[in-house]
């Protein structure tokens, strides 16, 4: 988009076929995102680009110093422009529009450039801090393509959803039949991309755990770092940005929905669209596309209050009332508290009697050494090497650049699309217009 005519404000406006598709005027009428604030869990966004203005908290840079409100990569800003971006200009008629335009960002660095790895422990902490800072929707446009999420952004996931919070995440961009990770967690809403005729995007990995589908090809969004501070992009990062929009548009609705009772309404209120036959949850599209209009309109009863994607179990101290696992696994094994005193009282005696017999081995040894018996063999100092540590677990990197292969900037040739609108398309018995 670097080559986009002089009038790029209103091309950029012209270029985003979701506010078509998704009918955003009579979703407006019914919400905007009022009084919700989404953390954005990223390379820090912008504050200062025009479609952002008054809509950037001032979060926190996690990279070991700088301005959250600062972004090198562009792909934070990106996110927040898809879910609060107000667009700017006369009645803000040029620029990017987000879903949810008057939620608030809350900006949490986590990586700088594109050669940054976004490690557990660090994202993990921007999510903590999230939920300790009014977050009730957090943003997770990154996968850990073909690793596993380790102890510390579990737990903040976990953490997360025990303070009810929303948490959504992209399913990943290399085509796996696997969500990736951290989508692939219990309880998270893992997002895949649609284009705009509705079809799954190539790219976009399924299997076991994916909730939902967005739009996320061909998609316009805000970039400080292109001329003119638009970027055009494919991959789940933006399906999960449109999804994280949504949910506080809900959120904003009906603030009195627990979290788990929120993406109950996501998921009741999406649909298959024009492919049929298929059951939900499906490998290829979760349990179908999202609709935020209908999400909003739609008579769904609240359900029970848990999350119905599952949770993670947390084991933090941290968190108010919680169990830990050990001690559930303490409680079906059937211990007693007095059984646990005598088997620890056990322990203790037989560590003792380990403790003195080592003391008189060590002495022999000692005396043995002293009398020559080393040079034959008996006890060589050979036979007892320092202690070697055992090496730091090796954790997956992450990629360069979080779910964004496909973020150059050409304009994409116009696609041809299958139907009129296939998002009008809907099976019986739910909205025919959105």
């Amino acid at each position: 988009m670097a080559a986009a005519p002089s009038a790029s404000a209103d091309y950029v406006r012209d270029r985003q076929w979701v506010m078509d598709v998704f009918s955003v005027d009579d979703m407006w009428a019914q919400s905007q995102g009022e009084g919700v604030i989404v953390a954005v869990v990223d390379s820090g966004v912008d504050a200062g680009h025009p479609d952002l203005s008054g809509q950037v908290l001032e979060g926190k840079d996690f990279t070991g110093g700088g301005n959250a409100q600062q972004d090198i990569q562009g792909h934070g800003t990106a996110m927040a422009s898809l879910i609060a971006g107000h667009g700017h200009g006369a009645g803000n008629d040029s620029g990017v529009k987000g879903l949810a335009p008057k939620a608030k960002i809350l900006p949490l660095r986590t990586l700088r450039t594109a050669a940054d790895r976004n490690a557990d422990e660090t994202w993990g902490a921007a999510v903590r801090y999230a939920v300790d800072h009014g977050a009730k929707v957090i943003n997770l446009s990154f996968a850990n393509d073909g690793g596993h999420t380790l102890s510390d952004g579990r737990q903040a996931i976990a953490y997360a959803q025990a303070h009810d919070v929303v948490v959504v995440a992209g399913a990943g961009n290399v085509g796996f039949s696997t969500v990736s990770e951290p989508a692939a967690l219990p309880g998270v809403v893992a997002v895949g991309a649609v284009d705009r005729n509705a079809n799954r995007w190539d790219e976009s990995n399924t299997g076991k755990g994916l909730t939902l589908m967005a739009p996320g090809v061909d998609i316009v969004a805000a970039n400080p770092k292109r001329s003119p501070q638009y970027g055009l992009s494919d991959g789940t990062s933006d399906a999960t940005a449109y999804v994280s929009a949504a949910a506080a548009l809900v959120r904003a609705k009906y603030p009195d929905l627990t979290a788990g009772q929120v993406i109950n309404r996501l998921i009741k209120s999406a649909s298959f669209l024009q492919h049929k036959g298929l059951k939900a949850p499906d490998q290829e599209y979760g349990y179908g596309i999202v609709r935020p209009y209908s999400a909003l309109t739609m008579n769904i009863p609240k359900g029970p209050e848990g999350n119905p994607l599952g949770r993670v179990q947390l084991v933090d101290d941290a968190s108010k009332g919680s169990t830990s696992s050990a001690t559930e696994n303490t409680k079906t094994k059937g211990y007693t508290s007095m059984g646990a005193i005598v088997l620890l009282v056990g322990v203790i005696g037989l560590l003792a009697v380990i403790a003195i017999i080592t003391s008189l081995v060590v002495a022999r040894s000692r005396r043995a050494t002293q009398n020559g018996a080393a040079t034959n063999g008996t006890y060589p100092n050979s036979a007892y090497p320092a202690q070697q540590l055992m090496p730091p677990p090796v954790q997956q990197p992450y990629p360069s650049q979080p779910h964004n292969q496909a973020y150059g900037y050409p304009a994409a040739p116009p696609q041809a699309p299958q139907h009129p609108n296939p998002y009008t398309q809907q099976p019986p018995h739910q909205d025919p217009t959105r």
